[in-house]
């Protein structure tokens, strides 16, 4: 069993190559303008390449039980704590159109990517769990496009699904079929090789991205604490919700790979996305940020308190 110090150790690289964007903003060498790019390299490009990687050739993934249930358990434990969040945060006074919505919609979207994939791969050395991870990030991305977003906004579900026709999902379709009918091995090792070198800049790159993003409001730090929000959110994403998820990791009859998935994101801060869309949807960014930023900098210790406990009572 890892001491907390040692899971402390495994995190500090990821939220290091936050910190690493936000200074790279700070010094301009990472300009706003490049962002728009970077991002759609990352998302049309180099995630889909981290997504075939460990998808293809993965035996966990020819269970049909991590591929049906890894995607309900991403979709449900957003969906849930979506609606947690909103009636939480009714209660404590929040109102539509001054942050109630967006509190909902940036509490209950765990970072279920970029911080939890590094994490994975570090905790876990079976392969087989990263890809489990991608593919129940699948569900995530579909109860965001469809529940979040009818939250945030009253978007319609035809728009919200539309969003899920992206690259990243298209990769992920072709890797399952692949994978199922292993074709891995027919595939030229130059492919294999260009796949591997281009995935391995995914997670890096996407990190620092969010920390060039949080940047422009960690320049205004009076402006991110608010009593109410950043309180309740933590008290919700670090300490609620979490509970909940290790409870359904150790009843649920699951695959050991998902329980190891849900025990690292019963552990997650907020989602960085929220900050993006409620900027695009009508949401207040800054009530975004204040969760975020509020759930990141308490989730570096409380980490891996939950990672040693979800390890000591799952056991996988």
């Amino acid at each position: 069993m890892p001491t907390y110090w040692q899971l402390l150790l495994l995190i500090l690289p990821v939220f290091a190559l936050i910190a690493i964007g936000a200074v790279m903003r700070r010094l301009r060498w990472l300009a706003p303008e490049a962002d728009a790019s970077l991002l759609k390299l990352v998302m049309g490009f180099l995630y889909p390449c981290l997504i075939f990687e460990n998808v293809l050739g993965n035996a966990a993934l020819r269970q049909p039980g991590n591929l049906l249930f890894a995607p309900l358990i991403g979709f449900g434990t957003i969906a849930i704590g979506i609606y947690l969040a909103y009636y939480v945060g009714k209660a404590l006074g929040l109102t539509v159109g001054e942050g109630l919505r967006t509190f909902a919609f940036s509490t209950g979207i765990y970072n279920y990517g970029y911080v939890a994939i590094p994490l994975m791969a570090a905790l876990f050395k079976q392969e087989s769990s990263v890809g489990v991870l991608l593919v129940h990030n699948v569900g995530c991305e579909a109860a965001i496009w469809t529940v979040g977003i009818l939250m945030l906004s009253g978007l319609s579900l035809r728009e919200g699904w539309r969003k899920l026709i992206n690259a990243p999902v298209l990769a992920l379709v072709a890797a399952v079929l692949a994978n199922t009918l292993d074709l891995g091995r027919l595939m030229p090792t130059v492919v294999t090789q260009v796949i591997h070198l281009s995935a391995a800049c995914s997670v890096p790159i996407g990190l620092m991205l969010i920390g060039a993003a949080l940047m422009a409001y960690l320049s205004r730090p009076r402006e991110l604490f608010d009593l109410r929000v950043t309180l309740a959110s933590s008290v919700l994403r670090l300490g609620v919700l979490p509970v909940l998820f290790l409870l359904m990791a150790k009843f649920l009859p699951l695959p050991d790979d998902l329980k190891r998935v849900m025990i690292v994101q019963a552990a997650m801060p907020a989602g960085v996305m929220p900050l993006v869309i409620a900027q695009h949807y009508g949401g207040r960014p800054l009530t975004a940020a204040q969760i975020i930023i509020g759930t990141t900098v308490l989730g570096v210790f409380l980490i891996p308190l939950w990672l040693q406990l979800g390890l000591m009572w799952i056991g996988v």
